[in-house]
């Protein structure tokens, strides 16, 4: 009897361990990775229905596994294209850039080459008409009536106004084609350097500079010089009619951007043809109430620009001027 109970307790334990411990063995590979692996067995018991059910969650898992890898693959083919196709572009992007700053400089030495050229040869016909009619000024003033002394003083106002424009389109020339170098600048310390420099010029003049102290930007400090240079000295000709000229130079905070301005309190003008004020040779007065080519405003759009900001204006009739700017 207990021969026979030690081998049926054999048999029952074979019948239940071993589809047990050959569901616990798939478990373990298909957790090493092995989604491969199927337990497989045939038995009709709770167990046999187990294991069965097990290979079927392995099959699903099996085919997730490989739709992803799929999609993974195909994503990864598709961003390596992308990739190539980037690195294609930017190879001809970085070729086109490299032929069109050697044209670019090419054409900036031309350009250069044609002002020197223009410079030189409209100075020396400009310098003989200058020294003729100083000559004839200074030797046979006492043969011209007055009418000729008038005539003779309009040729030498024009040489003089002709060697200016001269000067002032060369000076746009070269702010439009010369290297920037950004770093820190005061431009309170350059505006009340140019102030000085204002009043030091014409000390008969009753004004008054107002400069807000640490007024700091990052740009070109020296193309920014001629930018203030240029503003201050406008507002400083258009305030000449006034008792007492008053120049202001701060800063406004307009949606976290600072737009600094320099304000007079001069002739101002129609804000209707504000419009023309930034091209060059556009003027609002006649030569003959302010002097000026109608460069200045001009050469400070070039240099803001240059800079990533922009410039415009605000004025009224007898009511002054200011001019606003933002650097980028």
């Amino acid at each position: 009897m207990l021969l026979i109970g030690s081998l049926v307790a054999v048999a029952i334990t074979r019948a239940v361990a071993g589809p047990i411990l050959s569901l616990q063995k798939g478990a373990e590979a298909i957790a090493a990775g092995d989604l491969s692996h199927r337990v497989g067995t045939l038995a009709k018991d709770e167990v046999g229905r187990l294991s069965r059910a097990f290979d079927a969650m392995t099959d699903a898992i099996d085919r997730r596994v490989r739709e992803r890898t799929s999609e993974l693959e195909n994503a990864v083919a598709e961003r390596k294209k992308a990739e190539e196709k980037i690195q294609k572009l930017n190879q001809e992007l970085e070729a086109r850039v490299i032929e069109r700053t050697a044209l670019l400089e090419a054409a900036n030495r031309e350009l250069e080459a044609f002002a020197y050229s223009v410079s030189h040869d409209l100075r020396s016909p400009l310098r003989s008409i200058e020294g003729f009619s100083l000559a004839l000024f200074e030797d046979y003033v006492d043969r011209l009536d007055d009418t000729g002394k008038s005539y003779l003083d309009r040729v030498r106002n024009a040489t003089m106004r002709m060697g200016r424009l001269i000067d002032d389109l060369l000076k746009l020339s070269r702010v439009t084609r010369s290297e920037m170098v950004r770093e820190k600048v005061d431009l309170s310390v350059i505006g009340k350097d140019v102030a000085g420099r204002l009043a030091e010029s014409h000390p008969e003049r009753s004004a008054e500079f107002v400069i807000v102290d640490g007024l700091i930007s990052y740009g070109d400090a020296r193309l920014l010089t001629v930018a203030l240079e240029n503003l201050f000295s406008n507002a400083w000709k258009f305030s000449e009619k006034a008792p007492r000229s008053v120049i202001e130079f701060g800063v406004l905070h307009r949606e976290n951007i600072e737009v600094f301005y320099v304000k007079d309190n001069g002739v101002g003008f129609d804000m209707a043809y504000a419009g023309k004020l930034f091209s060059p040779f556009q003027r609002l007065h006649r030569i003959e109430e302010f002097t000026g080519t109608g460069i200045g405003l001009a050469t400070v759009k070039r240099i803001i620009n240059r800079h990533g900001g922009r410039v415009w204006i605000e004025s009224e009739v007898n009511k002054g001027t200011t001019v606003y700017f933002t650097l980028g």
